[in-house]
């Protein structure tokens, strides 16, 4: 009896723990508004001078950094927040999507596309997920749509905002939950709590309002910057302080993961919708080469930010940490938001045939030791700027880069591996690639009816 007893125990154990051996992971992806890639106190690339900043403080993103793989060339889907956002659900680019069409195209089949939190139910129907904080994807979608089994609703800036249009790039508001940090944390540190005790693996996308201007921020971390000696880049105590509060929400979330012991089997995820912008206020003249600053802009070494197709618009800050991450670790294989869903879907077991229709690929084999490739339908990353006054498009292919002004039909040549700056324009030089590569992203345009081969569209808000 005392063998039989025994067995039984050395078999239940062993099932035990090939259960906690299948157990799907969890996942929790931050993402921020509106965040340059030097604007953290931790480099994304430390080859590059000035790829952190002199002035911010990020200690709790600084200790992701540690724990994971920071990607040296991550890319938002877009220079702009909403188009980033419908394209991280679907895994498609925005270009695909579109602009002025994307309500009338997604919004009748909003149940039967594949999204994240589907793909992940799929691949396990125990899996719970939950949205939190800023939607924005200016239609009639809730994240519920999608698949969410809990969302704060079809939220935007308003949500997260105190200032009017007049005044945001100038006001300064203290409080105790400035954008929310406090309540959009309680939220997600209660959801993470729930799946743990029920025992359910769990998919959490956190969309923070910071640091979108306004500027918002506990009174105490305002006081601690405007005694702080200015930097040579970074020099806003009211955007340090919002950066701040958003990095200590973000240091809460991760000890609770670690309280519950749940840091081996959690990927956690940080990303940004798009860069940064360049100055505060904003500047007129967003598409201006370098050369015309007196002053480095805030995104230095990277030129433009928000708004704009140059690297200061879409690179951005892109960390992953979890199980089998290399820890402190730096990726300088190029990776983009449409990956997510792929990548999601990859690491929890999802066997299904992906859609033709989806733009990325995983980059699960990145993760082991920030080396290896990623397979796309395409090789190229395209991206599409809507905007009336200034319609841009760009085309990433290897290192070479080129963006086209559509109202002057002008066409830029840049070779990001010895240009990361982009200030000198290849084009004359090299005309046959320069034509090579526009005759690819005119094909690429083609191949998904580009808006923008039907004109430049309705004029759109600079949110």
């Amino acid at each position: 009896m005392n063998l039989f007893r025994a067995a039984v125990l050395v078999f239940s154990s062993a099932l035990a723990g090939a259960a906690a051996v299948a157990a799907p992971p969890n996942f929790i992806f931050i993402l921020a508004d509106d965040l340059g890639w030097t604007n953290l106190s931790v480099a994304l690339d430390d080859r590059v001078p000035g790829a952190r900043s002199d002035f911010h403080e990020t200690p709790a993103l600084e200790k992701l950094a540690r724990r994971g793989l920071r990607f040296a060339q991550g890319y938002a889907p877009d220079a702009l927040c909403c188009p980033t956002r419908r394209s991280i659900q679907f895994g498609q680019t925005p270009t695909r999507q579109g602009d002025d069409r994307f309500p009338a195209r997604y919004e009748p089949v909003k149940g039967a596309r594949l999204t994240i939190p589907r793909a992940l139910k799929a691949a396990d129907p125990r899996y719970r997920t939950a949205h939190y904080g800023k939607w924005d994807l200016r239609s009639d979608i809730f994240p519920e749509d999608l698949g969410y089994d809990e969302s704060d609703g079809n939220t935007g800036n308003r949500h997260g905002d105190m200032s009017g249009k007049d005044d945001k790039w100038s006001a300064h508001h203290t409080n105790t939950d400035p954008k929310r940090i406090v309540t959009l944390t309680d939220r997600a540190v209660n959801f993470v709590r729930r799946q743990h005790a029920a025992g359910a693996p769990f998919f959490l996308q956190l969309s923070h309002y910071a640091t979108h201007v306004d500027m918002q921020s506990r009174p105490e971390t305002l006081a601690k910057y405007e005694a702080k000696p200015p930097g040579r880049l970074h020099r806003e105590p009211s955007w340090a302080a919002m950066l701040e509060d958003l990095d200590s929400g973000i240091g809460r979330l991760l000890d609770e993961v670690d309280r519950l012991g749940l840091a081996g089997s959690t990927y956690v995820i940080f990303m940004a919708d798009n860069g940064g912008v360049e100055a505060v206020p904003q500047l007129r003249n967003k598409m201006a080469h370098p050369s015309e600053d007196a002053v480095p802009r805030r995104n230095h070494p990277l030129r433009g930010g928000k708004w704009t197709l140059y690297e200061g618009g879409l690179r951005v800050p892109f960390i992953v940490a979890g199980p089998g991450v290399k820890a402190g670790a730096r990726c300088d294989v190029p990776v983009v938001g449409w990956d997510l869903l792929p990548t999601l879907a990859d690491l929890a077991g999802y066997r299904g045939t992906l859609p033709a229709d989806l733009d990325g690929g995983s980059f699960r084999s990145l993760l082991a030791d920030g080396t290896g490739r990623v397979a796309r339908p395409r090789e190229e990353f395209v991206f599409h700027r809507y905007a009336t006054g200034y319609p841009h498009s760009a085309l990433r292919v290897g290192d070479l880069k080129l963006v086209k002004v559509w109202k002057t039909e002008a066409l830029e040549l840049y070779d990001l591996k010895n240009d990361l700056g982009e200030t000198t324009n290849l084009a004359t030089l090299q005309p046959e690639k320069t034509a090579e590569l526009h005759a690819r992203l005119m094909t690429l345009l083609k191949s998904v009816d580009a808006e923008v081969l039907h004109g430049f569209g309705k004029k759109k808000t600079e949110d």
